[in-house]
């Protein structure tokens, strides 16, 4: 990585723990290491091993049709690095789709670059494709959004996004396919 993207990416790393309201000791006491992904504080149960969901599979179903990282943030709640997505650099006209079960989540056209390392979008295709709760994780109440169809883990919405909403749906790329128009 050349010196002037490494800062870049630092810059960006920076701009988001301050978006979270994270100073960096805070983000270190949280156990975010150099790996792909760190643990959710506490180890609640998702809203799919409650059967809450059209679509519900046992853990044994769901890691025999997801590979690991997608089978630890979509069932596990984790987080993946961020800069680590493909998706970031996306910008072709098409649909987001939910890795585990296929529901159309995100157009491109509400997708756009909010310097966190993660995908962004200001709105859902239709707020019926996407679920929310409350996470308490992290030393703060963040909203979670979830898959409606199968309760997989996408990632979280902020109240910092651009008009018409000033949502920021920050999503893991791992969590996402997407399917060109």
């Amino acid at each position: 990585m050349s010196e002037k993207s490494n800062n870049e990416h630092q810059n960006g790393r920076r701009g988001f723990l301050k978006k979270i309201g994270l100073g960096v000791g805070a983000f270190a006491v949280a156990g975010v290491g150099t790996g792909t992904y760190f643990w959710r504080a506490g180890d609640q149960a998702t809203a799919n091993d409650q059967g809450e969901f059209e679509i519900t599979r046992t853990p044994e179903e769901w890691k025999s049709i997801l590979t690991d990282n997608e089978y630890a943030v979509l069932r596990e709640e984790k987080t993946e690095r961020a800069y680590s997505s493909d998706l970031l650099e996306e910008k072709r006209d098409g649909i987001f789709h939910c890795a585990g079960c296929d529901q159309a989540l995100y157009p491109s056209d509400t997708k756009y670059d909010s310097k966190t390392g993660w995908p962004s979008f200001w709105a859902p295709i239709d707020e019926a494709a996407i679920g929310t709760k409350p996470d308490n994780s992290l030393f703060a109440t963040r909203t979670e959004v979830h898959c409606s169809r199968c309760g997989g883990h996408l990632g979280h919405i902020f109240d910092d996004g651009p008009q018409p909403t000033g949502k920021r749906h920050c999503l893991n790329g791992i969590a996402l396919n997407f399917k060109a128009a």
